[in-house]
């Protein structure tokens, strides 16, 4: 048979509608689409209102409802949202699923039901983990009940992983959810029919967490294709290739960081869902000014008037958005003060900067675990008295990566992630390759 004779396989893509979730597996269907792949990705009608597409010509993009059109007239729990996708974005996607030549779905791992929904009309199904390994097994275990919810006594022992305590397990107690008891059936439900995926994807690399990798593969058919963000920045280097929730102000940063000398920045950051309340965000303003060093930190426009009254700082700037890798690999940066989400820390270990854990929920607990005692990449502010970080708490770690003692030490073993993670999507790579077998055994 010719090779123009060969059809591409369809995969459709179908992400969480949270910045978060969203690029992480843009970047891997972008990917997929280079190797010969034809992808349609899927996001909510309401998102395609307002969201900036960058780049994205690879792959075709489709909207499908999600009910959400309408204005909703009370704040809406992350519970209630999922129950209404479940039920108006599950409909729709079957409909498009039955018009669609596609041959596999790509879904987000909290949207277990998709699996079902491709099974049942004869497609493949796959799932696209977003957090990290570690995080991933730990829910498998509250699934099993091997680890009891809510947490028993520590320490905490489980297969492939370090010793934890109470305060390294996941936290499932946040404002958005009715209770932790919510959300803990929202995220152990990402396992009630893993077992008959046909694929399982993982944003990490190997080198990063290769014990409780080898432990995952010994169950399951998975394949770590991570950091995904990379897999296309060798191609274009800080290309914008999203789908942004937030609007990019401006880009006086460049220019700012560009005046400032080699590893004396700050960079400071707490991802697009995560909210201080005003005391942290005034104590967090104040031990930056304590540091005495420079820093960029990135506050929402909704955060804004949480920043103690007339706050100024000569050595800061604050801005509204900032394109993240850019900052990350710019020499001026000394760490980057972060409240541990996935793709924060995966970002910033490609470019090796070292990292100050100011955790705030769900897997946060444990990446901020691995980032101190695991890789030894960083150093954590703890949990505070209160629940509050105290601004002389967050000078005191800021000082230790910038300039102390362990300073030398954590840069090193940032470099030395910032290498491998490079390593792991170039040609012959861990999960260049994965994807590379992945893609033969889909067109064969």
């Amino acid at each position: 048979m010719g090779a123009a004779t060969i059809t591409k396989p369809h995969v459709l893509v179908v992400p969480f509608p949270a910045q978060g979730h969203i690029n992480p597996v843009l970047a891997f269907a972008k990917r997929l689409a280079s190797e010969g792949i034809n992808v349609t990705f899927i996001i909510t009608t309401k998102l395609s209102k307002f969201a900036k597409i960058s780049d994205c010509s690879s792959i075709t993009i489709d909207y499908i409802s999600d009910g959400s059109e309408e204005e909703v007239k009370e704040p809406e729990t992350i519970e209630a949202y999922r129950n209404r996708i479940k039920a108006v974005f599950s409909a729709n996607l079957a409909e498009f699923i039955q018009r669609s030549p596609a041959k596999l779905v790509i879904y987000d791992s909290t949207m277990s039901w998709v699996l079902d929904l491709a099974h049942d009309r004869g497609l493949l199904g796959a799932p696209f983990f977003i957090m990290s390994s570690a995080v991933v097994s730990i829910f498998y275990h509250l699934k099993q009940g091997s680890l009891k919810f809510p947490y028993e006594d520590s320490p905490v022992s489980l297969p492939a992983l370090p010793t934890l305590q109470i305060n390294d397990l996941p936290s499932l107690s946040h404002p958005f959810m009715r209770s932790s008891q919510t959300a803990f059936k929202m995220l152990v439900a990402q396992f009630l029919n893993l077992e008959r995926a046909d694929w399982i994807f993982i944003n990490t690399f190997d080198m990063l967490e290769k014990e409780v990798v080898e432990w995952m593969a010994s169950r399951w058919p998975i394949k770590t294709v991570g950091p995904t963000f990379l897999l296309q920045q060798k191609h274009d280097k800080f290309s914008n290739h999203t789908i942004n929730l937030f609007e990019a102000k401006h880009d006086s940063y460049k220019e700012w960081l560009d005046s400032r000398e080699i590893g004396s920045v700050v960079y400071v950051s707490f991802g697009s869902i995560a909210s201080l309340d005003k005391e942290q965000m005034e104590e967090l303003a104040l031990g930056l000014i304590k540091s005495n060093c420079y820093f960029l930190w990135v506050v929402r426009s909704s955060e804004m008037d949480k920043l103690p009254e007339n706050f100024n700082s000569e050595k800061g700037l604050i801005v509204e958005w900032c394109n993240q890798p850019e900052v990350l690999a710019h020499p001026a940066l000394a760490c980057f003060l972060t409240h541990c989400g996935w793709n924060s820390i995966l970002e910033a270990l490609s470019y090796g900067v070292p990292l100050i854990a100011m955790q705030q929920w769900v897997d946060q607990n444990t990446n901020a675990k691995f980032i101190q005692d695991v890789w030894s990449v960083g150093v954590g502010t703890g949990v505070g008295e209160n629940g509050i970080i105290g601004r002389e708490e967050i000078a005191m770690c800021i000082e230790q990566v910038v300039g102390g003692e362990r300073s030398i030490e954590l840069k090193r073993n940032a470099c030395k992630f910032k290498k491998l993670a490079n390593e792991a999507v170039e040609y012959g790579g861990t999960s260049a390759n994965n994807i590379q077998d992945f893609v033969s055994k889909l067109m064969s």
